[in-house]
């Protein structure tokens, strides 16, 4: 009796494995990948999605028109120093772009539209820095100076590739994460994204995007 259970158990686990319509246990990874869809595609009708920009880590076509974003607000408040010289800022932008699997043109547009290269910005709501990091972001980031320039980008450029890693390779969802906090883009899909959100991912895509071919 106990060998024929046995052997009709076997037997259905068999036709099981062997049945390619049976059920599977879900898979995490699909369940994140449809969540970052979902994202996606409310972060797209935010945005109005700027031109396709040609950087290799891009994912997504950006094919539809770009239309005229919100003012883009500044990011800093107004800082008593001058911006970083070229021939100091270009090095530490092209060696954190290539540790990161960054594009300098990417990384020079963040820096730009958070703090306009100038080391010593701080925003309202207390970011700091060529970057403007966030005091706890910077910590955990293991910046121990958020206002010396090299410190501030490497960890800027390690977290925006993080941002990226996030939403898997997504610019424009890893820019308003950047921007908002990556709690405010995960609930794009329910709650808008802020318009100086908006008016930052656009103007970023914008000087990024690789220039138009004349017709």
């Amino acid at each position: 009796m106990r060998l024929t259970i046995w052997l009709s158990m076997a037997a259905a686990a068999a036709g099981q494995a062997s049945n390619p319509a049976a059920p599977a246990a879900e898979d995490p990874i699909a369940r994140q990948r449809a969540a970052i869809e979902i994202q996606r595609a409310s972060v797209k009708r935010q945005l109005r999605t700027a031109p396709q920009p040609t950087a290799e880590f891009f994912t997504v076509p950006w094919t539809e028109p770009l239309i005229e974003p919100p003012p883009a607000e500044p990011i800093a408040e107004v800082a008593d120093c001058d911006p970083v010289p070229e021939n100091q800022i270009a090095p530490m932008v092209d060696e954190a772009s290539q540790r990161e699997g960054l594009t300098p043109d990417l990384l020079r547009a963040v820096i730009d539209r958070e703090s306009s290269y100038r080391p010593c910005a701080v925003s309202s709501s207390g970011a700091e820095g060529l970057m403007q990091l966030m005091p706890e972001t910077a910590a955990g980031l293991g910046v121990d100076d958020p206002f010396d320039p090299r410190q501030n980008v490497d960890a800027g450029a390690k977290y925006l590739k993080q941002m990226l890693e996030r939403y898997g390779g997504d610019l424009m969802l890893a820019l308003a994460a950047y921007n908002a906090g990556p709690v405010r883009a995960d609930s794009a899909p329910a709650f808008p994204l802020p318009p100086q959100t908006i008016g930052y991912v656009s103007d970023i895509m914008q000087k990024i995007a690789p220039p138009s071919s004349p017709k």
